[in-house]
């Protein structure tokens, strides 16, 4: 996956940016608030449809054109895949809409033909890392389910799909329940309801187990490589609905504990879930709400059997969210083939020098990698010869002189 050319309108501070992207590393330089991370975000964009930022598209239109009654936000990817070509452009359309009000309409191109965001995902892969993620692990839940839908939406056919059937058959099965819990309502619909979310919920949680510990496995060996060997770690995927019989007697198991799920059949997760539901009806109509299912898994990092987001260290919190993504990274190259483009906003300031060095060779290899910082000399000497050098101020994106893409 190679990313030659970018072209942006309006979006953020940037009002035009329209620029060869090198195969090699590229370093955008500047001081805070110039726009150096809205690049990144730009680029994340258009594989993902959000923002790692916001979740209000709205709030990525430049400010001055979102004041306008019709406002434009576009950006366009011409990129490689494989020995093929594409254009990816995403359109976001502030336009007016009754007496004083404005909504955002998105539309999305691929090769010049209009597409569903659901269709399109994927065919553009990035991975990005920023400060603010350490939320992925000291955040709450809903975090780090983002974290996977994500990944997952990139990498796995259909995944983003079936996220959005299930959420509506969420939302009926929930409201169903309220009226239930109200005195209103036919309790027989539960029954469609039920099927409709085992069976797309099922399909999620196979693909989460199997995701999470084909990730596992490149994060514990990135880690392990980060720490010098001195810590052991290890991803723990809880499900709100366990597909997995617990041993009779027993009410839990302890974090630390491994846990093979992978064995499962997909008919086993659909009807233990459709069978869990039927059994807790009478719970959920009484709280109205549904209390099991995908939208209430959690992930949790271990290291030596204890929690990070507990008890891990600043700098052991950086170590596994660097590790984690460095893991996504080699994951969607071994699921796709290709690996996505490397996003790292100001990560060189979360690393102290040995996992500067450590960073700098892990990524000299055949991905394409952007960093953005506030201080060059974090780089070595070495690198920099070798890479291309941005700099952004208010804006504007201006490639160092004597630079060839």
């Amino acid at each position: 996956m190679q990313l030659k050319h970018l072209s942006l309108t309006n979006f953020r501070s940037l009002t035009r940016l329209d620029a060869e992207l090198p195969r090699r590393a590229l370093v955008l330089t500047g001081g805070n608030a110039q726009g150096k991370t809205s690049v990144l975000e730009a680029i994340y964009f258009l594989a993902a449809f959000t923002s790692f930022q916001t979740h209000a598209d709205r709030q990525i239109v430049n400010f001055h054109e979102a004041r306008k009654p019709l406002a434009v936000t576009r950006l366009v990817a011409d990129y490689q895949r494989g020995k093929t070509k594409h254009r990816l452009e995403t359109r976001l359309i502030l336009e007016p809409t009754g007496a004083n009000g404005q909504r955002l309409r998105k539309e999305i191109l691929l090769d010049g033909a209009r597409r569903q965001v659901n269709d399109v995902i994927g065919h553009f892969n990035a991975v990005i890392f920023a400060p603010q993620m350490s939320q992925i692990i000291e955040g709450g839940p809903e975090e780090r389910r983002r974290y996977l839908n994500l990944a997952l939406s990139q990498t796995l056919p259909s995944y983003a799909r079936d996220l959005g059937d299930y959420s509506q058959a969420l939302t009926q099965r929930n409201a169903l329940l309220k009226a239930l819990n109200e005195g209103a309502g036919n309790s027989e619909q539960l029954e469609v309801w039920d099927e409709a979310l085992a069976g797309i919920g099922a399909r999620i949680i196979q693909r989460r187990i199997q995701a999470i510990q084909e990730i596992e496995r490149f994060a514990s060996r990135v880690h392990h490589e980060l720490t010098r060997g001195s810590e052991i770690l290890r991803l723990a995927y809880e499900p709100a609905y366990d597909p997995l019989p617990k041993p009779e007697g027993q009410l839990g198991l302890k974090i630390d504990t491994s846990i093979d799920r992978t064995s499962l059949n997909l008919k086993e997760i659909q009807e233990g879930f459709f069978a869990r539901l039927k059994q807790i009806r009478g719970e959920e109509i009484a709280r109205g709400m549904t209390t099991i299912g995908p939208h209430r898994d959690d992930l949790r990092f271990i290291i030596n059997k204890a929690d990070v987001s507990d008890y891990g260290s600043r700098g052991q919190v950086r170590t596994t969210l660097l590790a984690l993504k460095l893991a996504e990274v080699e994951w969607m190259k071994e699921r796709t083939g290709e690996y996505p483009v490397i996003l790292l906003d100001e990560v060189m300031a979360e690393l102290d020098s040995s996992r500067r060095s450590d960073l700098l060779t892990y990524v000299g290899g055949d991905q394409q990698v952007l960093f953005t910082t506030t201080d060059l000399s974090l780089f070595s000497h070495e690198f920099t010869a070798n890479a291309e050098v941005w700099d952004v101020k208010g804006g504007v994106v201006t490639p160092r002189p004597g630079q060839m893409t």
